[in-house]
């Protein structure tokens, strides 16, 4: 084994260690990352030649968790990890859009990169090494690539910036971002924060940064000393110049005047992009036997050098805006009347039913992932259907980027949220509809209304936004507020930022041209943020504040805190009793024990019902109030009264005085054992014995 190793110190004085040579081997490149006892395994594998008729990068990046990292066996009936979750899914999307625009645009062929978490501590959060563990894989491999990059966490805790912090000071951070870089550029960013200013978010991205150039430095030379900086040579591209030119010459001007017909429908200006193209073949029969698949490539670097000229030129954009306007917006609350919260949000041609569900902490998510187990009572789903965008296709289950835009709304919403005093579980669900761009912000805007709809007293209505970008080598640009889908595709920078009036909640950023000016991700940042606003009196058009009350078919929860001794007593001999109380009054009933003490939940749509549990309960674990009213069984019948069971654990003295207002002769003349009977509570003495009456319920006579 020929075994290197670096070293690559934080500010702090933890060290992370870059080690290849002795594992994997097999792999075109293999590196162990390990801080602390925290252990990631990166390897690339890519294949010698692309296949046929592949224009595009076919990378694949995997992030994967083994539970014996942690010392723990994974979950399930079989008792192996299976399909990756939401936190494996997401860490995979963070690297992959680190490292793919990094690879030479006409490099074709699959690559798979893997990253394996091996070993894990709970101080050393594994998301934050992926990045530099594939990047590092890469560098020490023969496969051409533009990097090193690397990624790092950035949270601020009690106003100081740390680089890759624990878990439990994640937890209590204002600000958390992923940053990905190389060693001149920011490439991407991703993070969730508490109202912070654009300029505290550049500060932190700019921190971060001097943390990555040393990593990208120290894969550079573990490069060198493995002496992997000589990369494969390769020819996935055959290409005809004459037929380039010929494509050029003919169709750069048509091309330009689609764009400067300003088409809002992104159908009808596609289909006369399309009609550009098919008229340049129309020229050729089949006996000339043109390359179709040539032409589509070239042409539609046309139709991205036209688009992007006429942007620059004109300051206009190909559907009629200025740089910075927003597509007209229309939206409703209460859409769905079963919903217990719902709202449309249509923003241009991107539109999201979003609908909200109350439910109780049975409805909690259960996390158990291998470094982090618990609940989330916040769920926030996104449904992309292949019909919003005209698609003729099946929908088969939920994809990478379903989840990963999901997760950004979630971000967005999720600090606005009651924090104390609120009982609910919420399940927040957005389909979109249509699509056009920016459909995560349309899901955070309708998100932010179907939570007011629902009576979920958030503290603040959020709005999202997403930015673009256009450069050219004369160092020209224009920042797009509100981008559509092809300016995300044709542009340079994807950008979404949400938050409240008074700060970002959440962003995340792809840029795909280097040397982006912290001056140009400023400028970005006040048009965002005058997007932002615009947006949000849209929002409060609609609906300025939260319902007071949840939604009358919503459900309904009381909470009651008992002694936790009290609890056997409530739920009973297998559940007797609760069960019982649930039957009866047709509610469901939440029992959990934490801080030493009992929290009982009764959920209904029906407040009675839920006042009858409540008694019920009470009544259940010996909480009894002078005054009350009971329904009672009698268990036995002495010659001076009966004794009537109230709860499954007390009973009390009905003296034969207190059975009737009349006078009676014996106690079985008017009841017998086992009958249920009202009986009102008349006192408790200090022996805890109970003193009942079931006269007092009953219509007094009249005097004769």
């Amino acid at each position: 084994m020929n075994v290197i190793q670096k070293t690559i110190p934080l500010s702090d004085g933890r060290e992370i260690t870059l080690e290849t040579g002795k594992l994997a081997k097999q792999a075109d490149g293999s590196v162990v990352v390990r801080m602390g006892n925290t252990m990631l395994l990166a390897t690339v594998v890519s294949a010698k030649e692309a296949k046929e008729d592949v224009d595009f990068m076919p990378l694949s990046v995997d992030y994967k968790e083994k539970f014996a990292a942690a010392g723990r066996f994974p979950g399930g009936f079989l008792r192996r990890e299976g399909r990756p979750g939401d936190n494996e899914i997401l860490v995979s999307r963070l690297v992959d859009r680190a490292l793919r625009p990094l690879f030479p645009d006409d490099y074709h062929a699959d690559t798979f990169v893997s990253i394996e978490l091996i070993s894990a501590d709970p101080d050393n959060v594994p998301d934050a090494l992926a990045g530099l563990a594939a990047s590092a894989a890469i560098a020490v491999s023969d496969i051409p690539f533009n990097g090193p990059i690397s990624e790092c966490r950035v949270a601020r805790i009690n106003g100081e910036f740390k680089t890759n912090p624990t878990r439990e000071e994640i937890a209590i951070a204002d600000m958390d971002m992923m940053i990905g870089a190389t060693i001149d550029n920011i490439l991407m960013v991703e993070g969730e924060m508490n109202e912070v200013s654009e300029e505290e978010m550049i500060e932190a991205i700019a921190f971060a940064h001097e943390e990555i150039k040393k990593q990208c430095k120290a894969q550079m030379e573990l490069a060198e000393e493995v002496g992997s900086t000589v990369k494969r040579e390769y020819c996935h591209e055959t290409n005809d110049e004459e037929l380039r030119k010929k494509v050029w010459d003919a169709t750069y001007d048509k091309a330009y005047d689609v764009a400067k017909q300003t088409i809002a429908d992104k159908h009808k200006r596609s289909e006369l992009f399309s009609a550009v193209k098919e008229e340049f073949l129309s020229q050729y029969s089949e006996e000339d036997e043109v390359n179709k698949t040539l032409v589509g490539r070239y042409y539609h670097d046309v139709e991205k050098e036209a688009v992007r000229n006429f942007v620059l030129d004109t300051k206009t954009r190909i559907d009629g805006r200025k740089t910075d306007e927003i597509r007209p917006i229309w939206s409703e609350v209460d859409y769905l009347p079963s919903a217990h919260g719902s709202a449309v949000f249509t923003r241009g041609e991107t539109q999201s039913l979003t609908t909200v569900t109350l439910g109780t902490k049975l409805d909690d998510k259960i996390i158990d992932e291998v470094t982090r187990q618990g609940k989330d009572k916040f769920l926030l789903h996104y449904n992309f259907p292949p019909y919003c965008t005209g698609d003729a296709r099946p929908s088969r289950g939920t994809s990478r980027r379903e989840v990963g835009h999901g997760n950004l709304a979630h971000r967005a919403l999720k600090r606005v949220l009651p924090s104390d005093g609120f009982p609910y579980s919420i399940r927040l669900v957005s389909d979109i509809l249509e699509s056009n761009g920016s459909s995560s912000m349309a899901t955070v805007c309708a998100g932010t209304l179907a939570l007011m709809d629902a009576g979920v007293s958030i503290s603040k209505p959020v709005s999202g936004i997403a930015m673009g970008l256009i450069t050219d080598a004369k160092e020209r640009y224009a920042i797009l507020s509100d981008i559509l889908g092809d300016e995300d595709h044709l542009g340079d920078m994807d950008f979404k930022v949400a938050g409240t009036r008074d700060g970002i909640m959440a962003t995340q950023m792809d840029i795909k041209v280097d040397g982006l000016s912290f001056e140009v991700l400023k400028n970005a940042l006040e048009q965002a943020k005058a997007g932002r606003l615009h947006i949000l009196d849209k929002i409060e058009e609609t609906m300025q504040a939260p319902r007071p009350e949840v939604k009358p078919h919503a459900p309904h929860i009381e909470m009651i805190t008992i002694p936790t001794d009290s609890i056997g007593a409530l739920i009973g001999p297998g559940g007797k009793v609760v069960q019982e109380i649930q039957k009866q009054t047709n509610t469901t009933i939440v029992i959990e024990e934490r801080e030493n003490k009992g929290f009982v939940e009764v959920v209904a749509s029906d407040l009675n019902a839920i006042n009858d549990a409540m008694n019920r309960i009470k009544e259940a674990i010996g909480i009894l109030e002078v005054g009350a009213t009971f329904k009672g069984k009698v268990k036995s019948i002495q010659t001076y009264g009966a004794f009537v069971e109230i709860t499954p654990s007390k009973d009390g003295l009905l003296h034969i005085s207190e059975i009737d207002w009349n006078r009676i002769r014996k106690v079985e003349d008017v009841l017998e054992v086992g009958q249920e009977i009202e009986v009102k509570l008349l006192s408790i003495d200090d022996n805890g014995k109970l003193k009942l009456s079931r006269k007092a319920l009953l219509p007094k006579p009249p005097k004769s």
